[in-house]
C-alpha cells in the first residue's frame, strides 16, 4: 500500500485516480492525459473492450456499470487492495435522455437518474473514508453547462448530473472542507465526443412520430449540423486539460467552466429573462 506522505496535491507520482466513463470522450482523454502526468489511472466503464488502448498506456481497466452495486465496491476494493485507496475520484459517467415528457417512459428516466445521479453518489460514499483518514482527496464531478442553460426535450435530464441533488455538489463541498477534500465541478460546453449521438439519437424513436415529432425534427437538425460543422465544438482534450490543472492546484477553483459557447452561453442565462433565452433556444432549433 502507498504511504500517506506520498498522497499531496500536485504530487501526481504519489496519486491514485478511479475515472468512470473511461471507454470514450472525456472520460478516455482524461485517462490519457493523466496517465502521460504520471498518475496511477483506473479507468472503469461498462465496455472493457474499448480501454485496451488505455491498457497499453499503463491504465488499470475495469468493468464497472454504475447502476450495480457490487460492481462499484468490487472496484472500490480494488483500488484499495492495490494502491491503498482513492486519491482522485472523477464521476464522469452519464448520458443524456433526450424526448417529449409526454412520450418518455419514467423506467428509462429511473434509469438515467441511476447512472448519471446515484452511481456516481454510490462511488463518492465508498471513497470517501480513505480520503478522511489521509486528511486529502478530491472529487471531481463531471457535469455540463446544461446544469445553467435548457434545450428543447430534455425535461427528463438531470440539471446537474453531477450529484443528487440540485446544489448537492455545494452541500458536499462545506461537509467536506474540514477533511481536506476538495470537490470540484466541470462544465464543459460543446465539445465533440459521441454524447450528443447517444442522448439524440433515441430521441426520435420516442418523439418522431407523435404529436412532438416537429420539434423533434428540428433539435436533431441542429445536432447534425453542430456535427457536420468542424468549427463547432472543443475536443475532449480540452477538458482532460482543465481536469489534470484542477488536480494540480493546492487551492482549485470549485468550479472550472470550458468549451465552446460555454462561457458565452452561461452569461446569456444570467442577463437574460426566461422568455429572452427562449428565443434564442428557438431560434439555434431553426
Amino acid at each position: 500500500m502507498m504511504t500517506s506522505n506520498k498522497r499531496k496535491a500536485g504530487d501526481a507520482a504519489g496519486q491514485t485516480v478511479l475515472i468512470t466513463g473511461a471507454s470514450s470522450g472525456i472520460g478516455r482523454e482524461t485517462a490519457r492525459k493523466l496517465l502521460e502526468e504520471g498518475y496511477t489511472v483506473y479507468a472503469a466503464a461498462r465496455r472493457l473492450d474499448r480501454m485496451r488502448d488505455l491498457e497499453d498506456l499503463g491504465a488499470t481497466a475495469l468493468k464497472m456499470d454504475v447502476t450495480r452495486d457490487e460492481d462499484i465496491v468490487a472496484v472500490v476494493e480494488r483500488v484499495k487492495v492495490e494502491q491503498g485507496g482513492t486519491d482522485v475520484l472523477i464521476n464522469n459517467a452519464g448520458f443524456g435522455l433526450y424526448g417529449a415528457m409526454e412520450d418518455t417512459p419514467l423506467g428509462e428516466a429511473r434509469y438515467q437518474f441511476e447512472v448519471n445521479l446515484f452511481g456516481a453518489a454510490r462511488l463518492t460514499q465508498l471513497v470517501l473514508p480513505y480520503m478522511r483518514e489521509q486528511h486529502a482527496g478530491k472529487i471531481v464531478n463531471i457535469s455540463s453547462i446544461g446544469g445553467k442553460i435548457y434545450t428543447p426535450l430534455g425535461s427528463l435530464v438531470p440539471r446537474d448530473p453531477s450529484m443528487p441533488l440540485k446544489d448537492g455538489r455545494d452541500c458536499l463541498r462545506f461537509e467536506l472542507k474540514d477533511f481536506g477534500i476538495d470537490v470540484i465541478v466541470i462544465e464543459p460546453g460543446f465539445i465533440r465526443t459521441e454524447f450528443g449521438s447517444v442522448s439524440l439519437g433515441p430521441m426520435l424513436e420516442r418523439s418522431g412520430g407523435t404529436a412532438y415529432s416537429n420539434l423533434a425534427n428540428r433539435v436533431l437538425g441542429m445536432r447534425d449540423r453542430i456535427k457536420n460543422d468542424d468549427s463547432l465544438g472543443s475536443p475532449p482534450s480540452l477538458i482532460a486539460d482543465t481536469i489534470a490543472r484542477s488536480l494540480e492546484a493546492r487551492r482549485p477553483k470549485t468550479r472550472y467552466v470550458a468549451g465552446q459557447y460555454a462561457r458565452p452561453l452561461i452569461f446569456l442565462r444570467r442577463l437574460l429573462s426566461d422568455r429572452m433565452f427562449d428565443r434564442i433556444i428557438a431560434r439555434m432549433a431553426g
